[in-house]
C-alpha cells in the first residue's frame, strides 16, 4: 500500500465559498429581523473592463445575500480632493458599514491617501493601517479578503496549520504579508520569500504549506515543491500565447478547448504539474478567487455587527 500513489486533494473553493455565503446570508438575516440591513458601497473609477467585472460580481453577491449594495462611478479625470470628498460622505452614512475602493486607480490618484481615508470601521479590504496593527497584534479585525479565504480553506478542509512550515512567495501588502500575519497568529513557522531571496527552491522545497502570491504564470515548479506539501496558488495570470499553452497544458484537450475558443486560459503562479506532487491543493480556477467575494461579504456582516456593538458569535 505504501507504494501506491497518492491522488492529491483538490481543494474545492467555489464549495467553501458556497458554505460561506449560505452562512453569511443566514446572519444577514438575524440582523435584517433586528431591523439592520448592512450595506456596501463600490467605488469604481473610470472605465476597465476587468475592474467592472469583478464589481458586478461583488454586486451581484450582495443582492444575492440581501445585502445593500451601492456602485458609484466616477469619472477616470477624477482628483485625490474629489475622491476624498466622496469617501468622507460615505463614512458619514450610517446604512453603509462597508467601503470598498476597487483597485487599481488611475495614476493620478493617490491610493494610499485614499485608502486610509476609509473610515477604519468600515475598510472591508482590511488595507487601513489602523486593521493591519490589529492584525499584527491578534485583535478582532477586519482583514483582506484574499488571506482571510486563504484561512477559511485551511480551516473547513482540516488542513494543519499549527506548527507546520508555511513560505509565502510574494510580499504584496494586499496578500502576502497579511498571509504571513495569519498564519503566524495561527501558530505556523512564516517564511516570506521575494523577488531577492537567494536559492528560492532551497526554502520552498521545506514548506510543508506554500502561498505562492507573486502574480508570474507557473513561477513555481515542481523541483520546488515538497512531496505531499499543500499549494495555495493565489495567482490568477491569463495566457494569450499558444506555445505556453502547450508548456503549461500538454496534452490537456479541456484547456486546448477552452483556448480555441476564448483566445486564452488561466494558469496560476504555481506550475500545473507541480499539483501532482501535492497533498492538497488549489486549483486555478476554482480555488482561492473563489473566496474572495465571499469573504468580503462576510466583513461586510461582521463590519455591520461591529458598528453597532453586536457580538460576533451571535449568527
Amino acid at each position: 500500500m505504501s507504494e501506491m500513489k497518492r491522488t492529491p486533494r483538490i481543494l474545492d473553493g467555489i464549495a467553501i465559498a458556497g458554505q460561506i455565503k449560505a452562512e453569511v446570508a443566514v446572519e444577514v438575516q438575524a440582523l435584517v429581523a433586528r431591523g439592520i440591513t448592512p450595506g456596501l458601497a463600490v467605488i469604481l473609477v473610470g472605465e476597465v473592463p476587468a475592474s467592472q467585472i469583478y464589481v458586478r460580481s461583488k454586486v451581484k453577491t450582495c443582492g444575492e445575500l440581501r445585502i445593500f449594495s451601492e456602485m458609484l462611478t466616477p469619472p477616470e479625470t477624477i482628483t485625490t480632493e474629489e475622491m476624498l470628498e466622496l469617501i468622507a460622505t460615505l463614512n458619514a452614512r450610517e446604512d453603509i458599514d462597508g467601503i470598498l475602493i476597487q483597485l487599481p486607480l488611475p495614476k493620478h490618484v493617490n491610493t494610499k491617501r485614499l485608502l486610509e481615508a476609509v473610515s477604519p470601521d468600515k475598510d472591508v479590504d482590511g488595507f487601513h493601517p489602523m486593521n493591519v496593527g490589529r492584525l499584527q497584534s491578534g485583535q478582532p479585525a477586519l482583514a483582506p479578503c484574499t488571506p482571510a479565504g486563504i484561512m477559511e480553506i485551511l480551516r473547513r478542509s482540516d488542513l494543519p496549520v499549527a506548527g507546520q512550515n508555511a513560505v509565502i512567495v510574494g510580499r504584496s501588502d494586499i496578500v502576502g504579508k497579511p498571509a504571513a500575519m495569519m498564519l503566524l497568529n495561527a501558530s505556523a513557522t512564516v517564511t516570506v520569500c521575494h523577488s531577492k531571496t537567494v536559492d528560492l527552491g532551497s526554502v520552498t522545497r521545506k514548506a510543508d504549506l506554500l502561498v505562492a502570491a507573486m502574480g508570474r504564470p507557473g513561477f513555481v515548479t515542481a523541483e520546488m515543491i515538497k512531496p505531499g506539501a499543500t499549494l495555495i496558488d493565489v495567482g490568477i495570470n491569463r495566457i494569450t500565447d499558444a506555445e505556453e499553452v502547450d508548456e503549461f497544458f500538454p496534452g490537456d484537450e479541456d484547456r486546448a478547448a477552452t483556448f480555441a475558443k476564448r483566445g486564452s486560459v488561466v494558469v496560476g503562479d504555481i506550475h500545473p504539474a507541480a499539483f501532482a506532487l501535492a497533498g492538497a491543493y488549489t486549483p486555478v480556477p476554482g480555488g482561492v478567487g473563489a473566496l474572495t467575494i465571499a469573504m468580503l461579504m462576510q466583513n461586510t456582516v461582521t463590519a455591520a455587527k461591529l458598528r453597532r456593538g453586536i457580538s460576533l458569535g451571535n449568527k
